[in-house]
């Protein structure tokens, strides 16, 4: 194996030994000891990519939000895309470590200096553009303000994934996910259009315009 591509997997080593030891113990109860065991590494492998605890933190909170990387192969972003993202976020925090530990590392370190709250602004401005892609077609309401709309997506979600943490273990994230839809859907796209969007996350079928499910 090549020089760089070592250095690529050794990298990614730690960043996973980093989320498993910070998904379970969180920042202040995780030392970088506990990390060079989960990683499987050395601390001089460690300290070759990564300056302190602080930049493991930083790296493993960028991971969290990858999944908009999906943005780029998108041609006309609009409402489906956010429903498709959020609950492909869903999934991830189910699924990955790195995803749920960067959550934690966000929520438990966000009024820390050396933190940024980038990730989470940029997860905003991104679902505003998808919003105001969509209203310029019709399908978000012309009296809605596509900012606060985008910053109520990710509060709801936000406060939604916490819950669904604390009372289910996030069993039931994909489901309240679905039922965050059906609720603020209706306000947000008009009536006649509500139809073409499928709150369960997936592509809709080229079918005629019909009121969107509001169980599932």
């Amino acid at each position: 194996m090549a020089r760089q591509e070592r250095a690529e997997v050794t990298r990614s080593a730690i960043i996973d030994g980093a989320a498993r030891a910070f998904d379970h113990g969180g920042f202040s109860g995780t030392s970088l000891s506990d990390i060079v065991k989960e990683a499987g590494v050395t601390k001089g492998a460690l300290y070759f990519h990564f300056a302190s605890k602080e930049d493991l933190a930083q790296a493993v909170i960028d991971e969290q939000f990858s999944i908009w990387d999906t943005m780029r192969d998108i041609d006309r972003p609009g409402v489906q895309t956010v429903i498709d993202l959020v609950h492909g976020m869903a999934r991830q925090l189910q699924e990955s470590v790195r995803v749920r530990a960067g959550i934690r590392l966000v929520i438990e370190q966000s009024n820390v200096s050396g933190v940024s709250a980038e990730p989470y602004a940029k997860w905003i401005e991104l679902i505003r553009n998808c919003l105001a892609q969509a209203q310029g077609r019709g399908d978000v309401r012309p009296e809605v303000d596509v900012d606060h709309a985008a910053n109520l997506i990710v509060g709801c979600w936000t406060g939604l994934q916490l819950s669904s943490q604390v009372l289910a273990g996030r069993r039931d994230l994909s489901e309240r996910t679905t039922q965050m839809w059906q609720m603020l859907l209706p306000g947000l796209v008009p009536v006649r259009r509500l139809g073409r969007f499928v709150v369960t996350g997936g592509e809709q079928p080229a079918l005629e315009d019909r009121t969107v499910p509001m169980s599932a």
